[in-house]
């Protein structure tokens, strides 16, 4: 039952995130570029594509990098620290912000828009599948 109930809310996400482009800024200055958070798995920007340089889980400017700036758990950079103090931001194409990406509850302005939530809580598993955890959200 609670596949079934998670299944839908993905299914509500995928149709609502879709209208609206958003990307992932991190950085110091927030100027360096990790990816589309609601591209297609295709696009070479998305944080979805596994082949692209956000979304493979060792680029150097993709969040699923545990290694990296941008994915390590102690980074301040990084939406998966508990304590970020910079974590990446998410904007759409005309700069209109939506929030810190952060696990960080504390942080001010973090996103809490329902994708953001979604890769909150279940970071770990998607950056070991991200193309299944592409097709859960997004196909509908």
């Amino acid at each position: 039952m609670k596949k079934i109930i998670i299944l839908c809310i993905l299914c509500f996400i995928g149709l609502n995130i879709k209208a609206q482009t958003l990307y992932i800024f991190g950085g110091e200055n927030h100027d360096v570029f990790l990816g589309c958070l609601n591209c297609n798995t295709y696009s070479s920007n998305s944080i979805w594509n596994e082949y692209g340089t956000y979304g493979n889980s060792y680029g150097m400017t993709s969040i699923w990098n545990e290694y990296g700036t941008y994915g390590n758990e102690y980074s301040s950079l990084s939406p998966w620290n508990s304590y970020a103090s910079d974590p990446p931001v998410v904007v759409d194409e005309n700069g209109n912000f939506y929030g810190y990406l952060t696990i960080n509850r504390y942080k001010s302005q973090r996103a809490t828009f329902q994708l953001a939530i979604i890769l909150y809580n279940n970071y770990r598993s998607i950056r070991q599948d991200v193309s299944s955890w592409y097709n859960q959200i997004f196909s509908y």
